[in-house]
């Protein structure tokens, strides 16, 4: 085993320069597109005081996507504004919803959208259909906001899965009105089969990373996760009574939400409004995609392996998030199976419905805190937000691993 973490120094004078005018704030287009769909509601942010207390740290704050839209993870916020923004933009239609936020004397709902954009010229010949690749809840997320656009895409959806996919995730993705082809190969073979099946006529490509001519797309679906961001500053400055988190502790997968959290956190007007944050990303050792990148300053392909931490079992970090990734993320830190598995538990123990991928967040900072806590300014003072980015699901136990810095 190579490295657990990888230090990132270029990330300490580094800062976000924003380059689209939609930000994560109260006013943000993207938090009122959210707030306009049926089931909008914040997710909870748990405070776990004995953790904190055990680990010699001011607060630890988990932001809970367990259930977000009546889906078990965060990805539908992504998902959602990336597939409504790629349908609207395809069939030329304008792409906004009035959420309640905008006071407005006649607030669009999806449905009242929808029947407006199905009337349009465009869509009596549409033979749309969404065309994605996946490693877990992200397919899930495409298949639900496409079966809400079926007037306007009446071919639905078409979602790609590795073999190592569990069969009863893929049945969750059909079971949303998709399309499942098995691809006998890892991520990035789905990705590529996915790319070619986009080429076929009324084929529209929506993923979550992006490659060399798409980037658009993978923006947007950065730009989704903002809605979670922004609820996350709110309720963080409730709990500790004005101060603002100084870590955030983030799941990375091909890297579409660690690249929004690295972007948020490292804004210049949030620095000079609450001095530096540190963001920290998480990788299974099967797939530490992020943290060979940074090692070897490009990105680098690996090879992966299972792990109950599937939804992070990707082999190549998306180009429109390396760049923010190489400059701004501090750190990223390796954890196995078991460790994931155990704070799974703990964090059931503590009220916190979380899976793997989401559970993945403590067990990297409890290693961080073990190890390079005076290097990453995990103090009495730190305020840590966890993203627990995933609810719970059935996986195998895994083995004790052995797995020492």
């Amino acid at each position: 085993m190579g490295p657990f973490i990888q230090i990132n120094p270029s990330a300490t004078d580094w800062t976000y320069a924003p380059g689209s005018p939609l930000r994560s704030s109260g006013n943000s287009p993207v938090l009122t597109f959210h707030q306009a769909l049926p089931e909008y509601a914040q997710t909870p942010l748990h405070s776990l005081d004995n953790v904190a207390r055990e680990l010699g740290l001011g607060h630890v704050l988990v932001k809970d996507e367990s259930i977000r839209f009546g889906l078990p993870a965060f990805k539908i916020l992504g998902a959602s504004w990336a597939v409504f923004r790629a349908v609207a933009g395809r069939l030329g239609l304008e792409a906004t919803l009035d959420g309640p936020d905008r006071h407005s004397d006649s607030e669009q709902t999806l449905e009242q959208w929808l029947e407006e954009a199905s009337s349009a010229p465009s869509i009596s010949t549409s033979n749309l259909r969404i065309v994605t690749c996946t490693a877990g809840n992200w397919g899930r997320a495409v298949a639900r906001m496409t079966s809400r656009l079926r007037k306007i895409v009446p071919r639905g959806a078409t979602v790609f899965v590795p073999k190592s996919l569990d069969e009863a995730t893929r049945r969750l993705i059909e079971g949303e009105g998709a399309d499942v082809v098995v691809v006998q190969g890892e991520y990035d073979d789905c990705l590529a089969a996915a790319r070619e099946e986009g080429k076929r006529d009324g084929s529209l490509l929506v993923f979550d990373v992006g490659f060399e001519g798409y980037e658009d797309v993978p923006q947007w679906v950065v730009e989704g996760y903002g809605t979670m961001l922004a609820e996350a500053d709110d309720q963080v400055l409730a709990t500790t009574g004005g101060k603002s988190a100084t870590h955030a502790v983030i799941p990375v997968g091909a890297g579409s939400i660690a690249q929004a959290v690295t972007q948020h956190f490292k804004t210049l007007s949030r620095k000079q409004k609450y001095g530096q944050a540190t963001v920290i990303g998480v990788e299974p050792t099967s797939a530490p995609a992020l943290l060979k990148s940074l090692e070897a300053g490009k990105i680098v392909t690996v090879s992966t392996k299972d792990s109950i931490m599937c939804g992070m079992n990707c082999g190549t970090i998306s180009s429109t998030a390396w760049p923010i990734l190489r400059g701004g993320i501090d750190a990223d830190l390796l954890v196995t199976d078991s460790e994931a598995h155990n704070a799974v538990a703990e964090l059931h123990e503590l009220g916190v419905a979380a899976g793997p991928c989401g559970a993945a967040a403590l067990a990297a900072l409890k290693r961080a805190v073990a190890t390079k806590r005076e290097e990453l300014g995990l103090t009495r003072d730190a305020i840590v937000l966890l993203l627990c980015t995933e609810g719970p699901r059935e996986y195998e136990k895994p083995a004790n691993e052995a797995f020492s810095a």
